[in-house]
């Protein structure tokens, strides 16, 4: 139900500290990228609904991986996707750092008070009306954790390293009920990232190539 992968391709796992990762989400982003056909604003008129993501970093003995969900095949939105813990902001959200801790919890059932939290990448927004912050962590093993069955088909972590590698990232496009849309996708040993949650890696790969730049 939950593995754990600790190189990248080269096999060797980039070495980045807490405090290098926080220093990195303070400063700006990158301006857009011009290939960047798959951000689309919101429509005016639109419905927008907020919610918050937890981008969760986890400190494995050899370097940093990424945790990740993939949805069950039999919800009504977004079946069996990859996809960071989180979703829609409630009223008893304080933030959205509250936001995407407790949907943690409620998804994966991992405590919030094990995870330090350093920061957020800019918020993303998809065409469907969602506003999305991701929310940056750090996690330390060893931690317990006791998925929503109902939610959660399966569990993993792929090396941080490899969504720093924006050769990795793949630019496609699709035709569906007379809409057509451009994405971005990452794909991982069998695995299909896409869509939001593959655009913030995008985001987060250039974040760190700007500080590696200086």
């Amino acid at each position: 139900m939950y593995s754990s992968a600790v190189t990248d391709e080269s096999g060797r796992p980039p070495v980045w500290s807490l405090s290098d990762i926080a220093a990195i989400l303070k400063r700006p982003p990158p301006p857009p990228d011009p290939r960047d056909v798959h951000v689309a604003a919101i429509s005016e008129g639109t419905r927008t609904t907020d919610a918050a993501v937890l981008v969760l970093l986890v400190a494995r003995g050899d370097g940093l991986n990424l945790l990740f969900t993939q949805r069950t095949a039999h919800l009504s939105a977004h079946a069996g996707q990859i996809s960071f813990p989180g979703g829609r902001v409630e009223d008893i959200d304080g933030s959205r750092e509250d936001t995407a801790l407790r949907e943690t919890e409620e998804e994966i059932g991992l405590a919030r008070d094990r995870v330090t939290l350093l920061g957020r990448l800019p918020e993303y927004s998809v065409p469907s009306g969602f506003r999305i912050t991701p929310v940056v962590g750090w996690i330390e093993p060893p931690f317990d954790l006791r998925p929503d069955p109902f939610e959660v088909e399966d569990i993993f972590e792929v090396p941080l390293g490899h969504f720093l590698i924006e050769a990795n990232f793949q630019r496609r496009e699709y035709h569906f009920n007379d809409r057509h849309r451009h994405y971005v996708a990452v794909p991982w040993q069998g695995r299909y990232i896409w869509g939001a949650t593959a655009a913030m890696l995008l985001i987060l790969c250039r974040m760190f190539a700007e500080r590696a730049r200086g």
